[in-house]
């Protein structure tokens, strides 16, 4: 069945969605051309009406309980994305429409400013990056995550970001002064340090080597920077843990964590549809390995065992980086971030205390 060839783009198929009732497959009916040109797939933008902008979670695998996520479906269009299977949920295919067909909230900034000021909200870290990256490349045009952040800025509220797009650096300006008073930091994820293989896997995320550079930048202007050694693919990158931590620490992380390919829903045949196409001399290898971190299955998605697995591999994978951790000096944990410094700003009009 022949793929997709499709310029830019990671996914190799756009079937449909665990939730639509019509199914899309493709299928050879004899007439395919081998020499046919790659198609180009745009990117389509369409403005979301959201009621609120923070989520809430209780997943004891996190370490936070809201998030902020500025746009729907990421044109960094990685293969590996756990995020992937929720635009089933918008009747879309996980694989191109995932990397094509994106949304936006217009009015995450005002939105965030309405639910900061309502009586009894009870501060703790939000998390941006928490689903899609809040630093694809739409953002540079659109500015969403910047407005966001300029909200929680105002506000004094603590703020974790996790990305892995250089593009973070243009707001040094506003995060440097929130990192000064504890209030900010930056997670930055390297899945491989061989360029090749980030173009094949992750096509439109800024380049391994400006992710570090990233780390620099961010590290000279005084914000905590933690490395996210995330996701390890077996005998594709995992071999490359203790480098990716090296180079980071090197560049001026505190921190590192991990976490093993995932392949939920519809993912895993995105996943192996890419190695197919990508990596077939070790296709059926890696997914072998795959299974051996999931107990014989594609995916775990037990608590406690969908973040890095569990039997003879993980148990490898978690000592290595214990190991790796303790000889660079860096952190297994997030930066504590203050929230005794929040407070309501004032509007126009409204009336001041008397305290």
């Amino acid at each position: 069945m022949p793929p997709i060839a499709s310029k830019g783009r990671a996914s190799q198929s756009n079937a449909s969605g665990r939730f639509e009732g019509l199914a899309r497959e493709a299928f050879d009916d004899g007439w395919s051309d081998e020499d046919a040109p790659v198609v180009r797939h745009e990117t389509t933008l369409t403005s979301e009406k959201a009621r609120t902008i923070l989520s809430r979670n209780d997943s004891p695998d996190l370490g936070f309980d809201r998030s902020i996520n500025p746009y729907r479906g990421c044109e960094h269009g990685c293969i590996y994305c756990f995020a992937r299977p929720s635009h089933a949920y918008l009747g879309l295919s996980p694989g191109l429409d995932f990397e094509t067909k994106l949304f936006f909230k217009p009015d995450a900034a005002a939105l965030l400013d309405a639910e900061l000021r309502r009586p009894g909200y009870r501060v703790e870290r939000v998390q941006l990056g928490a689903n899609t990256d809040p630093y694809q490349p739409i953002e540079r045009r659109l500015g969403i995550t910047r407005a966001v952040i300029e909200v929680l800025q105002r506000f004094n509220h603590p703020l974790a970001i996790t990305t892995k797009s250089v593009l973070v650096t243009r707001d040094i300006d506003i995060l440097a002064p929130m990192a000064e008073r504890g209030l900010a930091m930056v997670a930055i994820s390297i899945t491989t340090l061989d360029r090749r293989l980030a173009r094949s896997m992750e096509p439109r995320a800024s380049t391994p080597e400006r992710r570090l550079d990233a780390i620099r930048q961010l590290s000279a202007a005084g914000i905590p920077v933690v490395v996210g050694v995330s996701p390890m693919i077996p005998s594709l990158s995992d071999h490359e843990m203790e480098t990716i931590m090296e180079r980071a620490a090197k560049a001026g992380a505190t921190g590192a964590y991990y976490s093993t390919l995932r392949l939920s829903h519809e993912l895993k045949d995105l996943f192996r549809e890419w190695l197919a196409v990508e990596q077939p001399g070790r296709a059926a290898h890696v997914m072998s390995l795959v299974r051996q971190l999931r107990g014989g299955r594609d995916n775990d998605p037990r608590f406690g065992k969908r973040m890095t697995g569990e039997g003879p591999l993980a148990d490898l994978l978690a000592r290595r980086f214990h190991l790796a951790r303790q000889r660079l000096g860096l952190s297994d944990r997030f930066p504590a971030l203050d929230t005794r410094l929040f407070r309501v700003p004032t509007r126009s009009g409204d009336q001041l205390s008397l305290l």
